[in-house]
């Protein structure tokens, strides 16, 4: 099974509706999931949707361990940390900065992961972005926050010096799923400048118009990556 991670800007896409619903029961608590043939849709926020820092990381992943899912390409929302990556741009993270809270399944026994992006599965979305002419860099360093409010300015200062974009969900995804041994890998869609990159100031407004527009582009690689199929 493949699987397409979305976030709240795929709440109004047509691509799914067709699909089959399916609810899943785990540990953590109930995942509802669509699957169509192989490919499987998770709408990380679930429903009723849940903010970043409420999201059920654990029941997600869970359900779709369950599934014997055998790649995940997940779509993420962030803002920009360098004037260089703008809005409007896509980034394939090949690594992540998450130190201030870490998700895992092994709370009872002691085990540790190496954790690292699938190579071979960015590689494999950068080549279908470069044919469908998208404005996508491909690596980058991703750094979590805990939301839901966006970063203060001085916190801007701090992580830009170690990071390229800044989210609240991705690198939760990225380690559970690589505590289940399940590839993984993102295209990060640039909807702002972080607070104070630059001197226009940040609105919310914006943030979503831009979140609006670059949604085009990312159904155009879903339904690119749905008929050709995963790497």
């Amino acid at each position: 099974m493949n699987v397409i991670i979305g976030g709240t800007s795929l709440l109004n896409s047509s691509i799914f509706n067709n699909w089959d619903e399916q609810k899943i029961e785990t540990p953590y608590g109930y995942v509802q999931v669509k699957i169509n043939e192989n490919n499987v849709f998770l709408q990380r926020h679930g429903n009723p949707l849940k903010p970043p820092h409420m999201i059920n990381h654990k029941a997600n992943i869970w359900a779709l361990k369950g599934l014997n899912v055998q790649r995940v390409f997940s779509i993420n929302s962030v803002g920009s940390l360098k004037v260089k990556i703008k809005p409007g741009m896509f980034v394939l993270p090949d690594d992540f900065i998450s130190p201030w809270h870490i998700p895992t399944f092994f709370d009872d026994e002691v085990r540790f992961i190496v954790p690292e992006m699938n190579r071979a599965l960015r590689d494999y979305i950068y080549i279908l972005c470069m044919e469908l002419h998208m404005d996508v860099h491909g690596s980058g360093v991703y750094i979590q926050t805990t939301g839901p409010r966006l970063e203060t300015k001085a916190e801007i200062i701090m992580l830009r010096r170690f990071g390229d974009i800044v989210g609240m969900t991705m690198a939760s995804e990225a380690t559970l799923c690589m505590e289940y041994e399940i590839p993984y890998t993102s295209i990060c869609s640039v909807d702002n400048y972080c607070h104070g990159i630059v001197k226009v100031p940040l609105t919310i407004e914006e943030i979503g118009k831009n979140s609006q527009k670059n949604m085009k582009a990312i159904e155009k690689l879903i339904h690119t990556l749905l008929n050709r199929g995963f790497a």
